[in-house]
């Protein structure tokens, strides 16, 4: 019987690794090197090709999730590569554009506080993980997220948005900045939480 109900259970497992819904987050896994090598393309197609991957990678964030859910195809598979995927995918695009010259100067601060909450937050995540405490995301958060993604689709766009539309890099590195801003601000809740726990645990 423990032999039937492990091999069933192994048969699930098996069956949700190739599921759709994680299908999409090893895609996105797999944008990530894949909008860094543009930048080796010249001219205008290698920023339209990182702006198609980063946006579709960004869409397929929201429908593995949704999927996940709504087909009940959840697994531990999905909720530990996802978050894992959409700070491979975030830090990447940060740290190529800033390697192109496209974030520099007065928007650096702004990519550097991103990345430095990416990292605050998974390990905040983890502490309070451990003692079983979640943290809902905000409306607030998602608007972040919003912002920061928009931000980074524009900037991967480069020199060939900017022939498009003037101005579009000075646009992407404001939204870049009120991310960064909404970023401190919800970084905040994870940050009260995790010290409210941690004290209360050494009281």
């Amino acid at each position: 019987m423990v032999t039937n109900e492990a091999s069933g259970r192994d048969a699930r497992s098996k069956s949700h690794a190739l599921a759709l819904p994680n299908l999409l987050t090893y895609g996105r896994v797999a944008a990530v090197p894949a909008v860094g090598a543009c930048f080796y393309i010249d001219g205008f197609v290698g920023n339209w090709i990182a702006l198609g991957l980063f946006v579709t990678a960004s869409i397929t964030d929201f429908f593995d999730g949704y999927l996940a859910r709504a087909w009940q195809q959840q697994s531990a598979l999905g909720r530990m590569l996802d978050p894992i995927a959409d700070k491979l995918l975030v830090a990447v695009a940060l740290m190529t554009l800033v390697a192109d010259r496209t974030i520099g100067a007065w928007s650096l601060p702004a990519a550097i506080v991103i990345l430095s909450r990416e990292v605050l937050v998974s390990g905040l995540r983890e502490f309070l993980a451990e003692l079983h405490v979640s943290v809902p995301v905000s409306q607030l958060a998602k608007w972040k997220t919003t912002a920061q993604m928009v931000a980074i689709g524009v900037l991967l766009a480069g020199p060939a948005g900017e022939a498009v539309m003037p101005g579009l890099t000075f646009i992407g590195r404001t939204l870049l900045w009120i991310s960064a801003i909404l970023t401190i601000y919800t970084g905040w809740d994870y940050l009260r939480a995790a010290i409210r726990h941690a004290i209360g645990e050494d009281s």
